[in-house]
């Protein structure tokens, strides 16, 4: 299947579906960020292939898709096994086609002095925020390479430009992401992919933050999702390459 980048001055299968005929890859994709990541890019018209550790909670989201008309492949993947990736990423391929959109959204949260935490505890949480990105990219950027297009969107954190008390771990994760993403899109824009970060502060989901969230104080994951629709959708020509994004009233 063929696939080209959606430029400003062209026109779609029809005006509310501006990613029809593209393939959308969504780590962590069967709940929170991640679920609503996939909702909002399939209303746009693209097919979606999602992952993540919960059978259970990737069969609802996938029949929640399905009913809706999209075309979804959902696997159980353990996004820091590479061996695990591959087979995604070449069933993602020859189910849906080729993978236009790639968004690296799995992660975790662990928060407090960085001298109390024990080496596995950085271990699986630096395995699942950061190696995977690298894993999944790796995967994927040498097929969008042969294709001279598409879209890397990574789900970073404002704890990724900022530091506070508790984040030492966590902060090392999206400020390593924040590195990673600014070079692989130098390294890959000339092949005509663009890499993105998405930079939200809290969000109102199941992810183990720092405590209780006021809910009038903070994001939801469908704010996320429309900021990564907008990277998605921008024009041929532009690069959006981070997205600071923040709730309205402070905490």
């Amino acid at each position: 299947m063929a696939w080209k980048r959606i430029g400003v001055n062209e026109t779609t299968e029809t005006a509310s579906t501006p990613l029809a005929q593209r393939v959308a890859l969504i780590t962590g994709g069967s709940r929170g960020i991640g679920k609503a990541i996939a909702r909002r890019l399939a209303q746009l018209g693209a097919a979606v292939a999602i992952c993540g550790r919960d059978a259970a909670k990737l069969r609802e989201t996938a029949d929640e898709l399905r009913a809706a008309g999209t075309r979804v492949l959902a696997r159980r993947a353990d996004v820091t096994r590479a061996d695990e990736i591959e087979a995604l990423v070449s069933a993602t391929e020859a189910e849906l086609g080729p993978i236009a959109i790639l968004v690296n959204n799995a992660g975790i949260g662990l928060f407090g002095p960085a001298h109390e935490k024990t080496e596995a505890e950085w271990d699986t949480l630096m395995n699942t925020n950061l190696k995977s990105v690298f894993l999944v990219c790796r995967s994927v950027v040498p097929r969008m390479i042969g294709r001279k297009a598409g879209d890397i969107i990574n789900i970073s954190s404002l704890a990724g430009k900022n530091t506070f008390a508790g984040g030492g771990v966590y902060c090392a994760s999206k400020w390593a992401l924040q590195g990673l993403s600014g070079c692989m899109a130098e390294d890959l824009r000339g092949y005509g992919i663009r890499v993105s970060t998405v930079c939200p502060g809290s969000v109102a989901t199941e992810f183990s933050g720092r405590g209780p969230k006021d809910a009038s104080k903070v994001l939801t994951a469908e704010d996320v999702a429309h900021a990564v629709a907008m990277v998605a959708t921008q024009g041929g020509q532009s690069f959006v390459s981070e997205v600071h994004l923040r709730p309205v009233g402070k905490t």
